[in-house]
C-alpha cells in the first residue's frame, strides 16, 4: 500500500462484512468494501514506502489471534516525504484454514490525518 498499490491487502484480509479498521487518519470503516476502499484511497497517494513492524506480540486463542507491535512507515504521501511510528493492533481468525486479519487498529497521527483530509479540498 505504501508503494502505491493496495491489491496484496486482499490477500491478507476477510472480505467479510464484519472486518473493521481504525486508521492512523482517524475515523472507523467496517465491512470489506469500505475497509479496502480506504487502503486504495491511501495507496493512490503514496510511493516509495517502507513498513517496519518492532515489538511484536502474537496470542493465538483457537481460531482467533491478536498481534500487537510499533509500526514505522516512511514513504513519500501526495508529493511529500513522511514518516510516523505508532502502536498497531491487529486481529486475526482462520477461514479456510488460512489466517485472515478482521480488524487493524493503528494510533491517531495528526499530520497525516490532516493531509488525506486537504487531498479532497
Amino acid at each position: 500500500m505504501a508503494n502505491g498499490n493496495a491489491d496484496s491487502m486482499a490477500d491478507i484480509w476477510s472480505h467479510e462484512d464484519d472486518v473493521t479498521t481504525m486508521h492512523p487518519i482517524g475515523g472507523r470503516e467496517e465491512g470489506w468494501e469500505a475497509v479496502s476502499g480506504s487502503f486504495a484511497g491511501v495507496a493512490s497517494a503514496s510511493a516509495d514506502g517502507t513498513v517496519i513492524r518492532a515489538d511484536q506480540v502474537i496470542r493465538v486463542i483457537g481460531d482467533a489471534a491478536y498481534e500487537l507491535c510499533t509500526e514505522s512507515v516512511s514513504w513519500t504521501f501526495a508529493g511529500e516525504p513522511m514518516s510516523l511510528e505508532g502502536r498497531t493492533t491487529n486481529v486475526y481468525r482462520q477461514e479456510k484454514g488460512e489466517w485472515k486479519i478482521v480488524h487493524h487498529h493503528a494510533d491517531l497521527h495528526a499530520e497525516f490525518a490532516e493531509k488525506v483530509a486537504n487531498m479532497g479540498a
